[in-house]
């Protein structure tokens, strides 16, 4: 399905489950109203609103964790339950003018540099080909939802932190010229070097978008939609990842007694990582590449990138061991 958006936003529907108190109903409503009012760009308050996403949040009891709990009495064992739900933790955003990001609060981070000046396609498009060699600028920005989806996680019981911080620049591809301008030494990969290594997509099912590898802003694609999202995918790749060769904040939160983080991003993997489209317009499901496209006039895209987090309550001072239900990895 392909269409293209003339506005750059659109209020989310929401479902509200029934044991939401009437308050948090209230703020929900506060919000999407504040968002309803941003309908000519991508702005902070649209974003926030957007996190409301049942669908996106997934939200499951997924095992028990088993806690040794000690006073000057005596110990005892204590459970509590084992939940799973996935987190927005970056707004990447995927443009080909630069410091023309969707996101008008933040276009000033990525605005151009001595070394970082221009964008957009190379080729003239052509119905006559599908050779057209595409540039993108990208920004992965710390979710500004992280508090209100934590609350709207504690809903359904108890709800896991994000490893996230709201609006650090973790990405600014204009600051890293070397690497997402000159491929280097992205181009020197194995899995750049291999044909049909680390593709999103499939060329068995004739659905196949572009690869990962290397992971910088050009690419051969004849849909403007589907170059952006490549972009974007390359970009969380190596954000999710310590020690790539970009220059950049990287985003692998440590796991603790409780508390278990995702996996780096893998593409085609929808239990490891899935997108939310916020511009050109808000949609309020998530999936994972290849998906529908809708395309922006302004060669301007944004998505949430929402990843699963797993924790439980801490009942005592060691978390003995933990179980997961049937699926719970899942």
């Amino acid at each position: 399905m392909n269409e293209t958006a003339t506005t750059r936003c659109r209020s989310p529907k929401v479902r509200t489950p029934s044991r939401l108190a009437g308050s948090r109903r209230a703020l929900t409503a506060a919000v999407l109203f504040m968002a309803a009012q941003q309908c000519l760009a991508l702005t902070t308050p649209a974003i926030i609103a957007s996190i409301t996403s049942l669908q996106c949040l997934e939200y499951r009891v997924v095992g028990i964790c088993y806690w040794l709990l000690c006073t000057p009495f005596g110990c005892t064992v204590k459970t509590s339950p084992k939940v799973r739900h996935f987190i927005p933790e970056l707004v990447v955003s995927s443009y080909s003018d630069t410091g023309a990001s969707p996101w008008v609060e933040m276009a000033t981070l990525s605005a151009p540099t001595l070394s970082s000046q221009g964008g957009g396609n190379l080729i003239t498009p052509s119905p006559q080909r599908d050779n057209l060699l595409r540039f993108k600028n990208v920004d992965g920005i710390g979710h500004p939802g992280g508090a209100a989806l934590t609350a709207l996680a504690h809903s359904f019981g108890y709800a896991c932190p994000s490893g996230a911080v709201p609006l650090a620049p973790y990405y600014l591809s204009t600051l890293d010229p070397l690497a997402w301008r000159q491929a280097i030494p992205e181009s020197a990969y194995p899995q750049a070097l291999i044909p049909g290594s680390r593709e999103i997509g499939s060329q068995a099912l004739g659905n196949m978008w572009g690869s990962v590898y290397p992971r910088h802003g050009f690419l051969v694609q004849a849909d403007d939609f589907k170059a952006s999202a490549v972009m974007a995918q390359r970009a969380s790749d190596f954000i999710t990842r310590v020690g790539q060769p970009h220059v950049y904040l990287p985003l692998q939160p440590k796991p603790y007694p409780g508390y278990w983080p995702p996996q780096p991003v893998m593409e085609n993997n929808v239990n490891n990582h899935r997108w939310q489209l916020l511009s050109p317009v808000i949609q309020s499901t998530c999936a994972i590449f290849p998906s529908p496209t809708i395309h922006s006039v302004e060669g301007g895209y944004a998505w949430s990138l929402w990843r699963p987090y797993r924790c439980c309550q801490r009942m005592g001072q060691t978390l003995l061991f933990s179980i997961d239900f049937e699926g719970g990895q899942g």
